[in-house]
């Protein structure tokens, strides 16, 4: 599973990101694990089979972009979390 940000990183991805960039994307490559990341590093990640996009922030276009780019990453499910209002005005 997938968690993907627009706002704030994720809790989990704070603490571990706090081991260094290096153990942190090494969890991603594994692939064991929930991986949790800013929208911003979208390029970076491959695709999951389910993909949770939690809208906690950033602006209308960073949000705009990050929904397609979360749709593409997702291969059997996304769920997008967030304010219904604000989501439908960007879709």
């Amino acid at each position: 599973m997938l968690v993907i940000t627009t706002g704030e990183e994720h809790p989990w991805a704070q603490h571990e990101l706090s081991f260094g960039e290096d153990a942190y994307w090494r969890q991603l490559a594994e692939g064991e694990d929930v991986f949790c990341a800013h929208a911003s590093a979208l390029g970076r990640i491959g695709r999951r089979a389910v993909v949770v996009l939690a809208v906690n922030g950033g602006t209308d276009s960073e949000v705009a972009v990050a929904l397609p780019a979360a749709l593409e990453k997702a291969e059997t499910q996304l769920i997008v979390c967030g304010d219904p209002q604000r989501l439908r005005s960007l879709l």
